[in-house]
C-alpha cells in the first residue's frame, strides 16, 4: 500500500463568477489577520471553459482565520447556497454582533442574530457573494479554532450526515468522528443528527442533517480540495472519495454524497502562478484534456517538454 502523508492539506473552494478578488477583500475588511497567500491567472493566449478574459484572475488563495480558502472565478455556472456554510466562533456576544453586522452588509439573514439554546449570540447569514456563515459566540470547538466548515445534508442526503462523517473519516489520516448530537422526539427526525463533529487530516468540519423543505443540495459551487503530495496519494484519495460517486474534468469528482471534492496535486500551486506565463498556460492546457490529474504529465507540460 502507498504511504499516505500524515495531513494533506483540505482546502474549501469557493466558486464564484468574477468576485474572488473583491470578496478576499471583503473578507480582510470583515476579519482580522486576512492573507493573501498567491493569485493565479487564466491563460493569456487562449480562451478558457469558463468565458473568463485571458489573463484575468483564476484563483485567489487566502487565509482567515486560520482557514486556508480557495476563491475561483469560474463564471456564472454555480450558483452558492447554505448547504456549506463556515461556522464562526468568536468569544463573546460582542465579538458576535461585530461580525455579523459586517457580513450581513449587503447580504441577508437566515437565522436572525439572536439568544438560542445554544448560544448567547447566534446568527446564520448570507453575504454580498452567497456565502454562507453562521456566527456563534461561546462554543469553540476543542482545538479553539475559530472558522469550521459546515455540511448540511438535505432532500435525498438527508439523514446520511452520519454515515457520512465515518466515510470520511475512514479515507484520511487521523479521521475521526468527535461528536455526534441526535434529535430527540419532537425535535425532528429522531436519531439523526442535530449537530456532528469530525475531524479529517486535521481539518475540523461539522455535519448535520436537516428535514426542512430546502430547494438546494451540494454543488460545484462549494467544494473541497484535497492538495496531494505525490501521484501515489493523488490516485489513492481519487479512488476512494468517488467510490459510489461519479468523475469530473480536471481533477473534480462529486462523492457518493453528492459533494464536490478537488484531488490535485500541492505542485499545482507553484505551476498557476509562475511569473513564466507560457509555462503556465502549458500546464493549464494540458489539465483541461485531464479527469484524474496526471502529476508526471502536468510537470512535463509546465516544462515544456
Amino acid at each position: 500500500m502507498a504511504r499516505m502523508s500524515p495531513s494533506p492539506k483540505i482546502t474549501p473552494c469557493i466558486w464564484f463568477d468574477d468576485q474572488a478578488e473583491r470578496a478576499a477583500a471583503f473578507y480582510a475588511r470583515v476579519f482580522p489577520g486576512v492573507r493573501v497567500t498567491a493569485t493565479s491567472r487564466y491563460p493569456e493566449k487562449s480562451d478558457n471553459p469558463s468565458g473568463r478574459p485571458r489573463g484575468s484572475v483564476l484563483t485567489v488563495e487566502l487565509e482567515v482565520a486560520g482557514q486556508r480558502f480557495t476563491a475561483l472565478n469560474g463564471g456564472p455556472i454555480f450558483v452558492l447556497n447554505p448547504s456549506i456554510s463556515f461556522f464562526v466562533h468568536v468569544d463573546s456576544a460582542a465579538d458576535a454582533e461585530r461580525i455579523y453586522a459586517a457580513l450581513i452588509d449587503g447580504g441577508e439573514a437566515l437565522m436572525p442574530l439572536g439568544a438560542y439554546p445554544w448560544s448567547e449570540r447566534y446568527g446564520w447569514v448570507k453575504d454580498r457573494f452567497g456565502v454562507s456563515w453562521q456566527v456563534i459566540a461561546g462554543r469553540r470547538p476543542q482545538s479553539g479554532a475559530t472558522i469550521v466548515p459546515c455540511l448540511m445534508f438535505v432532500g435525498a442526503q438527508h439523514g446520511r450526515a452520519e454515515e457520512a462523517m465515518r466515510f470520511y473519516a475512514g479515507i484520511f489520516p487521523g479521521g475521526r468522528v468527535d461528536g455526534v448530537e441526535r434529535y430527540a422526539v419532537g425535535e425532528g427526525p429522531q436519531g439523526t443528527v442535530k449537530h456532528g463533529r469530525f475531524t479529517v487530516a486535521g481539518q475540523e468540519l461539522v455535519a448535520m442533517d436537516s428535514h426542512g423543505a430546502h430547494a438546494f443540495s451540494f454543488n460545484e459551487a462549494l467544494s473541497l480540495q484535497v492538495m496531494c503530495e505525490d501521484q501515489a496519494e493523488l490516485d489513492h484519495y481519487w479512488a476512494a472519495l468517488a467510490e459510489g460517486g461519479e468523475h469530473g474534468p480536471c481533477g473534480w469528482l462529486k462523492d457518493r454524497f453528492g459533494l464536490s471534492w478537488q484531488v490535485v496535486p500541492t505542485a499545482i500551486a507553484a505551476w498557476m502562478t509562475s511569473a513564466d506565463t507560457a509555462a503556465r498556460d502549458r500546464a493549464f492546457t494540458a489539465m483541461l484534456a485531464m479527469e484524474k490529474l496526471d502529476i508526471a504529465v502536468l510537470d512535463r507540460a509546465f516544462a515544456g517538454r
